[in-house]
């Protein structure tokens, strides 16, 4: 990864990691709010953003055995407190609560400055190529447990 690829990437940080994005017209409804499903999108770049920094290459990781191995979304909680407009600024922030065993918890939050946006919980599958559980190996939990 380059150092352009690094910056576009966010940062890590002593609690996760946080990725800033712009508000564009194209996340917007007639409201010109941000339409609620472009959330999804925002907090989807932070935790590949999220990965990618921490060393963890998703490609590299479907074709690393025989098995394969797989992040997918499996439940997602989403609170939304406040509506973000075309040009905020906004901040991504995302932290593993838990990881181990066949899942991950990813805490997200949407920011613009000091005020909260979305408050998201992110229940992430461990599977197998074939789409069955699989465990998480002990090296990559660890990842995802040192940046909490």
């Amino acid at each position: 990864m380059t150092e352009a690829d690094h910056h576009l990437s966010g940062a890590l940080t002593p609690s996760g990691h946080t990725l800033v994005s712009r508000v564009y017209y194209e996340d917007t409804d007639f409201s010109g709010f941000v339409y609620h499903a472009r959330y999804l999108h925002f907090m989807e770049r932070a935790r590949t953003d999220y990965l990618r920094l921490l060393g963890v290459e998703q490609g590299n990781l479907a074709a690393s055995d025989d098995e394969g191995l797989l992040f997918v979304v499996h439940r997602m909680e989403i609170d939304f407190k406040r509506p973000a407009r075309m040009d905020d600024i906004l901040s991504i922030h995302t932290h593993t609560e838990k990881a181990g065993g066949a899942k991950m918890v990813l805490a997200q939050e949407v920011r613009r400055g000091d005020t909260l946006l979305i408050a998201a919980k992110v229940i992430i599958a461990v599977i197998n190529a074939q789409g069955r559980p699989r465990r998480l190996p002990e090296s990559l939990a660890d990842k995802f447990l040192t940046a909490i």
